[in-house]
């Protein structure tokens, strides 16, 4: 909760509807007495987007619940999405509030692994063919990016993470560092710095974000720095 910004809670407060992923509703539950709460399961994202138009389009102030920022991996894209197909985009006051990045949150608990350009990419194929995510990695790789992997690793894909870290492997090595957070800023918090070798890929979920360093990226004690330049 501490790391909820300021206008994401009075918009919570103000809010007579509350919409989100049941996991993310129960993070906030102090914050929802006597609110309405739609809530609803993994991949069911379309569902609960239109719910929550619907609920405006009846006169309620609502509000959509996302982990992190909601412009980044979360709903404020298929939000617009759905008020464009609607025909709504210009007749709905929607406001896009930021919060806090994971990758924002995993970097800061590592030390400054994002001080250089990095890339962002995740490994879930739910919506982008694996191959072009493949070619995203290769690409990152290519032009030396730190880059952060979301959703890097769940109980039915399991592959696709052994996969990208042999490409990694081949290009820089296996000494690469790696930083491994999981449950960032939240209760079951951990925070691990690897190698491409020693890491133990079991350890890895869908809560848990990874930063892979570029060819300047080191380790100095229990931090992971990726030099700026300024030395």
């Amino acid at each position: 909760m501490s790391h909820i910004t300021q206008k994401a809670m009075a918009a919570i407060k103000e809010a007579e509807v509350v919409v989100g992923y049941t996991k993310y509703i129960k993070l906030i539950e102090e914050l929802l007495k006597d609110k309405t709460v739609l809530s609803t399961g993994m991949r069911r994202e379309i569902e609960r987007c239109k719910a929550a138009i619907e609920s405006v389009k009846s006169g309620k102030n609502t509000v959509i619940i996302s982990s992190g920022d909601p412009g980044i991996y979360g709903m404020a894209g298929l939000v617009l999405e759905l008020l464009s197909y609607e025909g709504l985009a210009e007749k709905v006051d929607v406001e896009v509030i930021p919060g806090v990045p994971a990758m924002c949150a995993a970097a800061s608990l590592l030390g400054a692994p994002l001080m250089h350009d990095f890339t962002v990419i995740s490994l879930s194929d739910l919506l982008t063919p694996w191959e072009l995510i493949k070619k995203r990695v290769k690409a990152a790789l290519e032009a030396d990016f730190v880059i952060v992997l979301y959703n890097p690793r769940s109980k039915k894909r399991k592959k696709h993470l052994s996969e990208v870290l042999d490409i990694v492997r081949q290009k820089r090595g296996g000494e690469v560092p790696v930083g491994v957070v999981k449950n960032a800023t939240r209760e079951g918090e951990k925070v691990l710095i690897k190698t491409i070798d020693t890491l133990d890929e079991d350890i890895v979920d869908m809560v848990t974000i990874l930063i892979i360093g570029n060819s300047q990226t080191k380790i100095y004690g229990n931090f992971m720095i990726t030099p700026r330049g300024y030395r």
